[in-house]
């Protein structure tokens, strides 16, 4: 596309970034955990409303998922948006100290109070676009609720949703600016729970059945299990339920949440065997009762290096984004608070070899990445999981990363909380918006390039057995 349609998009932006800010804002003040985000989804739906599109809501069996539409015909354009918080990540904004707002309350430790608003201003701008110059094709918002261990776009996708889209475009604040093509993790998240027999521990011991032992000895197992899985796997768990703080009662019931990933949904199936094989064996050992209960999941992400090209050239148009020396001062106190491995990590993390308009190589000594990471053209491993996947396996889709935060931060922590209302967070969060649009309008202007796009995906997804890995009878939240 050439620079003068990217231009065009960017002004767009920046003219609607004022209030925007204010309600990315507002979603941070909200701080809604998953399937709850009744506030946030209102305030996004009604933006939509504002600017022209036609919302669906409670759409997928959610009641805080939604769609927006402007214009008709295709091709058909979907923006990917979140909005849900985490539990216990409250922190004050702008403060690099911990500082809950309020203890033990919920925050925006992911900033998806930014990638809300900066996927619905992408999805505003192009509509503007179209408009003004009388161009067909039809752009969709998909408001997806529940990204935190809840999969929504996972039920949006069995409901049907994506089904017609030609192509989904999505973004995540992170500590840099670019695209980094990834294979993420197929996951799926199970409760164990666990039945036993109560008894007075000291004096009828003997005709209790532990629960909570029935956990330990399962958590215990999955531990050895570990030396015997493919390595690119990964098993967590947290014990949700320990059955009472009475350390003289025989603890009657307990519960284990586990999150089984490995590269390929199959693998991940097959690895969960094994781990129900190791609760059955505990619930053996402890005369006890086990219940296995499926909860979400999600499938690994399938690259499009098509999309993610022409993605990567619009940042290039772009330019980089125009941080202050107040943005790098803040910023500099919240690096402060990192260890020199952890900024070391953050780069490994994201594949920073080179910088596209400094040519050089990313160190860390500037807290705002200032640049634009080079994009190789291939994809790399990355450990984490998102319902992103299964969007991909239903239609070709792409992301970008821009610089929300100071290099060396990492997601869910409460760095990402006290960065949200940052005016360099804003900034990015805008910039995030300039290459959705400019690329949504790539591929709206561009048939020749749609075309690539669907080919490379029709290639990878050939012959896949792709099926939504959450069961039709499971729906949003009911095990959680």
């Amino acid at each position: 596309m050439n620079r003068e349609a990217v231009m065009s998009i960017a002004a767009e932006v920046e003219a609607m970034k004022p209030h925007f800010t204010t309600l990315s804002d507002s979603i941070w003040d909200f701080a809604e955990l998953k399937f709850e985000e009744r506030q946030s989804a209102g305030v996004l739906a009604g933006a939509l409303e504002e600017n022209g599109f036609a919302v669906r809501r409670g759409v997928a069996g959610m009641d805080t998922a939604f769609i927006g539409e402007f214009g008709q015909g295709k091709p058909v354009i979907a923006f990917l948006g979140e909005f849900d918080a985490l539990a216990g990540m409250s922190q004050t904004a702008g403060v690099a100290e911990v500082k809950p707002l309020e203890p033990g309350a919920t925050g925006h430790g992911c900033g998806h109070n930014l990638l809300g608003v900066g996927s619905l201003m992408a999805a505003v701008a192009l509509a503007r676009h179209l408009k003004t110059n009388n161009l067909p094709g039809t752009v969709r918002y998909y408001g997806c609720p529940g990204e935190e261990g809840g999969s929504g776009k996972t039920f949006m996708v069995r409901a049907g949703l994506f089904d017609d889209v030609d192509a989904a475009l999505t973004w995540h604040p992170a500590p840099f600016n670019g695209v980094r093509s990834t294979n993420n993790l197929a996951v799926l998240e199970y409760f164990y729970r666990f039945k036993g027999m109560a008894a007075h521990a000291s004096n009828a011991a003997h005709l209790g059945r532990s629960a909570l032992d029935a956990v330990e000895l399962m958590n215990v197992g999955v531990n050895f299990l570990r030396e015997h899985m493919p390595q690119d796997c990964r098993v967590h768990y947290a014990i949700t339920d320990t059955g009472g703080k009475a350390a003289n009662v025989v603890q009657a019931k307990a519960e284990v949440l586990y999150l089984i990933r490995a590269p390929e949904i199959r693998q991940a199936l097959d690895l969960a065997a094994r781990v129900d094989k190791v609760a059955r064996g505990a619930a053996m050992m402890t005369e006890t009762e086990v219940e296995i209960v499926f909860d979400t999941a999600s499938t690994n992400l399938l690259p499009n290096i098509t999309l993610e090209t022409a993605m990567h050239e619009n940042m290039v148009a772009l330019g980089p984004i125009a941080f202050d020396e107040a943005d790098q001062a803040f910023a500099k106190v919240i690096q402060d608070t990192f260890t020199e491995e952890a900024i070391k990590s953050s780069i490994r993390l994201y594949q920073i070899k080179g910088d596209v308009f400094s040519n050089g190589k990313i160190d860390g000594s500037t807290p705002l990445h200032l640049g634009l990471r080079d994009f190789e053209g291939q994809s790399h491993f990355r450990a984490g999981s998102t319902d992103v996947g299964d969007v991909s396996w239903t239609t070709p889709t792409a992301q970008c990363w821009t610089p929300a935060w100071a290099i060396g931060t990492n997601p869910h922590t409460w760095q990402v909380v006290a960065q949200g209302k940052s005016p360099a967070a804003h900034k990015a969060m805008a910039h995030a918006a300039k290459t959705l649009a400019s690329t949504g309008l790539s591929l709206m202007t561009s048939p020749e390039l749609l075309a690539t796009v669907k080919k490379e995906w029709l290639e990878k997804t050939e012959g896949s057995d792709y099926v939504c890995p959450i069961p039709a009878d499971v729906m949003p939240g009911s095990h959680g």
